[in-house]
């Protein structure tokens, strides 16, 4: 049984960083697209970051979405099986609880194209982060 397990959360000020980290643990048929969500009370998952591996090797395609352009950057060590996303610039609509996930490796690329949370099958607990002006 796989497990993801986040940490890093916290609270900041406007303008500053913070890097959340998950690792990841038991999943014996390996992963290939991952990434980071957030929510809010009453708002929808919404898919923040994710990387397609290289297939063991560090590194892959990245993707983003829009709002985190330029401030945000996902990182995989496959070695030590965890994937960091660096926060950077941090604004008080960044404040959430954010999701490591995971998506079946059958279903290649396509979750982490398209940043949607119905197309990853594994999350991790969550870890909130807060920033405020």
């Amino acid at each position: 049984q796989g497990q993801l397990l986040e940490s890093g959360g916290g609270s900041v000020t406007d303008g500053g960083s913070l890097t959340l980290s998950c690792v990841a643990s038991g999943y014996t048929s390996g992963l290939r697209c991952v990434g980071w969500f957030r929510q809010t009370p009453g708002k929808e998952r919404e898919g923040v970051a994710a990387l397609y591996t290289n297939g063991g090797k560090n590194g892959g395609s990245t993707y983003y979405t829009d709002a985190v352009k330029g401030r945000f950057s996902i990182s995989l060590d496959n070695i030590k099986n965890t994937l960091t996303l660096q926060m950077n610039d941090l604004k008080p609509e960044d404040s959430a609880t954010y999701y490591c996930a995971a998506a079946t490796p059958r279903d290649g690329g396509g979750p982490c194209v398209y940043l949607r949370s119905d197309l990853f099958n594994y999350w991790g607990q969550g870890t909130q982060v807060t920033v405020s002006s």
